[in-house]
């Protein structure tokens, strides 16, 4: 390893990052103009970086225009396409109305024209048509499901069943050829996941909605009724495949997770680091994955096979459910992490604080606890630069961070859910800001040795 572990671990994200960045990944993909008119719209936490990549790709003289909706705060400078902003992971009225003028723009669509629809994480709260109930109620339903601990799979098959747009609905309105470039932050990459899958066949039903309610949101009374009404025939189910209306839209996926860790991964090996594990697909509660991880780690690491540093790469998706932070918790014992060095960080504070953490703040702490030794260096990310709602992208944790923590500490920080203001107390907190673009979790486990030093 040619340089610190901290520096390895921030080489390994900008090079996750630079596989994931629209306007490299987005070119290749880009046809040539249309006989018309180029229509771009779009939503995601991508949004805006996929709209300037499109203007950059094509000559000033090309007929080019539209809309995209993004995250508060992800923002970018654009010329010829507005870039609008809206909630997210809850839908508000800014992304309501971003959303009817994309649609309008690719209902008014003509044959020579070409729609460019670009499809990005978050995609799904801010792409919002609510259909069968309102705005408001539609927000308290994705907010209810969250709580609940849903899956994005479970959540989008909610939210097809509820919106105008969604499940293939935007692209059955549209009358010219339409091509959806998708960065995805969903594990698989099912383009009917990503962003709700606005323009591709829903294999999903009212029933499977209606399940997903039941499970992890049984108190959406507003949304039970228009799922229900669906069951019963009285609205439209989303377009399955072979539908017609879809014979024009195509799909395109331009960056992925699973590229991300794969360029993560180079870039350690480039480092001089071994790299025992890079798998992009996990899923499943952050505490639990963690526990689990670790224990698979530590097997790995006592076999050893490495004469120097050794690095376990790992993305996806994990949640965060509240109903099941005490089953998680109880899972293992905890471990001391080592000895604290300066003040003990996860002592009670002096009076309440808001919580603040999001999935990879909490698989960090209970990776931590569940290893139990600090000799390493740990990098737990949110490729969008936010982990959960939060202002910071995850945890990057030093040795000497990680002997800061106490198992008491982490204990209390997983049952309050405030993973971030636990990683703050020990300075392993990291802040990236909005990195406009999202393919998911990065999380990287590097160690100098495989046995203890």
């Amino acid at each position: 390893m040619s340089a610190t572990g901290t520096s390895t671990l921030r080489a390994a994200l900008a090079a996750a990052l630079g596989a994931a960045e629209p306007a490299s990944a987005l070119r290749p993909y880009l046809p040539p103009p249309p006989p018309g008119r180029i229509v771009v719209v779009g939503a995601g936490k991508a949004a805006a970086a996929m709209a300037r990549a499109v203007e950059d790709a094509y000559a000033p003289d090309v007929p080019l225009g539209g809309v995209v909706v993004t995250r508060y705060g992800h923002a970018a400078p654009t010329r010829r396409v507005a870039v609008l902003e809206g909630a997210h992971p809850v839908p508000d009225a800014a992304g309501a109305a971003a959303t009817a003028g994309i649609r309008r723009l690719v209902a008014g669509a003509g044959a020579d024209d070409l729609v460019l629809f670009l499809v990005s994480g978050g995609g799904s709260a801010l792409l919002c048509a609510p259909e069968g109930l309102s705005l408001e109620e539609k927000a308290e339903t994705t907010a209810a499901l969250l709580r609940g601990g849903a899956d994005i799979r479970r959540i989008n098959a909610v939210r097809k069943h509820l919106s105008a747009v969604k499940g293939g609905r935007l692209a059955a309105v549209c009358r010219a050829p339409l091509l959806a470039l998708a960065v995805s932050d969903v594990v698989g990459d099912d383009p009917g996941t990503i962003a709700s899958g606005p323009t591709v066949a829903d294999a999903t039903t009212f029933a499977d909605a209606l399940a997903a309610l039941d499970e992890f949101a049984p108190q959406a009374a507003a949304a039970r009724r228009a799922l229900e009404a669906g069951l019963r025939g009285r609205r439209p189910e989303t377009p399955k495949p072979g539908d017609p209306r879809l014979a024009g839209a195509r799909y395109e996926l331009v960056a992925s997770g699973a590229l991300a860790v794969a360029a993560a991964a180079a870039r350690l090996e480039a480092e001089g680091v071994a790299v025992a594990m890079a798998d992009a697909t996990v899923t499943g509660d952050s505490t639990a994955v963690a526990r689990r991880q670790a224990r698979e780690v530590a097997a790995a690491l006592a076999l050893g096979g490495w004469d120097g540093p050794v690095a376990f790469v790992y993305g996806g998706e994990t949640t965060v459910a509240r109903d099941s932070r005490e089953a998680a918790t109880a899972e293992d014992g905890a471990h001391s992490v080592g000895a604290a060095r300066g003040p003990v960080a996860g002592t009670a504070p002096a009076g309440p604080v808001p919580a603040r953490g999001g999935p990879n703040g909490e698989w960090a702490l209970a990776f931590v606890a569940a290893l139990g030794r600090s000799d390493y260096w740990l990098l737990a990310v949110d490729t969008d630069g936010l982990d959960g709602a939060s202002a910071a992208a995850g945890a990057l944790l030093t040795p000497e961070a990680l002997a800061r923590l106490t198992p008491e500490g982490i204990e209390r920080a997983l049952r309050t859910h405030d993973s971030h203001g636990l990683l703050d107390e020990v300075g392993g907190l990291l802040v990236t800001g909005p990195t406009r673009t999202n393919v998911n979790a990065l999380r990287v486990v590097l160690f100098p040795r495989s046995r203890p030093s």
